[in-house]
């Protein structure tokens, strides 16, 4: 039988979500608690790799097990006792044998968080920086490219992909306050570490050392010398999966946790 578990963690602390020789990664914590739990090696498949650092509040990852399990709120209940407190199960639900936390998903959708003032409560949360930026500009970079398809320019040059074309839903920049900018950006995949080095680019756009000329020509160059320095992976987020039409159920009463459950939604 293959389950999904829709979780959310704090990425800090981890070199990544995939296994590491020399580090401790989530897809491992969480790998590791559900062995105890279940009492047999388990092994877990995401959505997508995020980066060392990078958070997410809302994951899928799914599994396999030869037996039902008792989906109460006691079983997810333990499972959380089990992780550290910076990784949250939310839900574990049933699916088909043939979908996948990977292959089946739609659209991933992110978020850039910046802010200018530094915070006792937001270290390795947000990235602090502090000149001003533009996003009246930064906005016309991100409708300019929503008209590309290849995005060569933003990804680390070692990816191994077979191409680099990713089907952009939408990218713009939303002032949250004076001093915070969120960046919001979805496609139906992403280049290993290529928000990140949008967001690095865009930095230079909003300082206005860059024009959208400019910009459009590393698009078009597909040479990732050509583009910004990436930024630094507290700032991001991984805020929703979207798969299919009854690949993910409803969320079930019966699987919150301390009345807690993702409220994002489902595409």
């Amino acid at each position: 039988m293959r389950y999904f578990i829709e979780l959310s963690y704090r990425g800090t602390a981890y070199h990544g979500w995939q296994t590491q020789a020399n580090g401790c990664s989530v897809q491992t914590t969480l790998e590791a608690a559900l062995t105890k739990r279940l009492g047999k090696p388990m092994y877990v498949v995401a959505s997508g790799r995020t980066d060392a650092g990078v958070h997410a509040s809302q994951q899928f990852a799914h599994f396999d097990v030869n037996e039902p399990l008792p989906l109460t709120e006691a079983f997810l209940y333990s499972i959380n006792c089990i992780l550290p407190e910076d990784i949250v199960i939310h839900r574990i639900f049933p699916v088909q044998e043939n979908h996948h936390a990977r292959f089946s998903a739609i659209f991933r959708y992110y978020q850039y968080r910046i802010c200018r003032q530094k915070s006792a409560f937001q270290s390795g949360l947000t990235y602090h920086f502090r000149p001003v930026l533009n996003e009246a500009i930064m906005n016309d970079a991100c409708q300019l490219m929503l008209q590309h398809t290849n995005f060569q320019s933003f990804s680390k040059a070692r990816a191994n992909v077979t191409h680099f074309n990713c089907r952009l839903d939408f990218a713009y920049w939303e002032r949250i306050d004076e001093n915070t900018l969120t960046f919001h950006i979805r496609a139906n995949r992403f280049l290993w570490g290529m928000v990140r080095t949008i967001v690095g680019t865009m930095i230079e756009i909003g300082q206005e050392r860059m024009n959208l000329d400019q910009f459009e020509q590393i698009i078009l160059s597909r040479d990732r010398n050509k583009a910004g320095r990436a930024a630094p992976a507290n700032g991001l987020y991984l805020v929703e999966v979207g798969y299919p039409q009854g690949v993910c159920s409803a969320p079930d009463s019966r699987n919150k946790i301390n009345g807690t459950n993702s409220n994002q939604s489902l595409s």
